[in-house]
């Protein structure tokens, strides 16, 4: 029992005590957290102007636009719906090496170009996402807005989105779980992600399972407390309609 605990304890000094390894991975954390964050913001931004492009075309573009205007509202509402269709359609690994590769060969920040190609494609799940909370909402709240004087962009502002989100809310953190897991691959175009950590240091020790395992116990850490975040949101958001 003593010879296990010992070679143990040998092998943790070798992965992460010895010339500082550890910083790899605490590194690495910080540049996942990055690109999650960065990447998460561009989706919703993304997300929430096509949901809402796809969604007023659905509901008035046909029936009042007319001219020059409605031509202009189609051919947005089609881009958007081939951006969904090909990025929802693409594997994430192919859509980060064209990125890396083709569309920003000539940037050199890596964290740049992740939080971009990840935020495209998050923005195409959020999309959906939002789409579908919108659709969830009653259309007298529509009805009623516009009866009170209020253009379509106003009622959807101030009305039919927040309670949108509220509706997807959960949804939203669970985008944002698959974003932070998905991030891992960041490594294919050389950025020193929390997973690049691990192989680095597995590069330098020879040893697969300490490092590797480190960074799997990260990654469940983060997603636990995104869970249980989840669960304090719902709760308060169920404790505000009861109030």
């Amino acid at each position: 029992m003593a010879e296990w605990w010992n070679e143990l304890v040998d092998k943790f000094e070798l992965n992460f005590i010895d010339d500082n390894r550890w910083k790899y991975i605490v590194d690495g954390l910080g540049i996942t957290m990055q690109v999650t964050i960065y990447a998460l913001l561009m989706g919703i931004v993304i997300g929430i102007f096509v949901a809402v492009v796809r969604t007023a075309h659905d509901q008035i573009g046909k029936k009042n636009l007319h001219g020059f205007l409605g031509d202009l509202f189609n051919f947005v509402d089609w881009l958007c719906r081939i951006y969904l269709t090909v990025i929802r359609g693409t594997p994430s690994t192919i859509q980060l090496l064209l990125m890396y590769f083709v569309f920003m060969v000539s940037s050199t920040n890596q964290v740049l170009v992740a939080s971009v190609s990840f935020g495209i494609n998050s923005g195409a799940y959020i999309a959906e996402i939002m789409r579908s909370g919108i659709m969830s909402i009653d259309k007298g709240q529509m009805e009623a807005g516009r009866s009170l004087g209020l253009s379509y962009p106003v009622t959807m502002t101030k009305i039919i989105l927040p309670q949108a989100v509220k509706n997807v809310l959960p949804a939203l953190v669970n985008e944002m779980i698959t974003l932070f897991k998905e991030t891992s691959i960041c490594g294919y175009i050389g950025l020193n992600d929390l997973t690049r950590g691990g192989y680095l240091i597995q590069g330098v020790t020879y040893d697969a399972f300490m490092p590797l395992m480190a960074v799997a116990l990260i990654y469940l850490i983060v997603v636990m407390f995104f869970t249980w975040l989840m669960g304090l949101l719902e709760r308060r958001l169920r404790e505000s309609d009861i109030r």
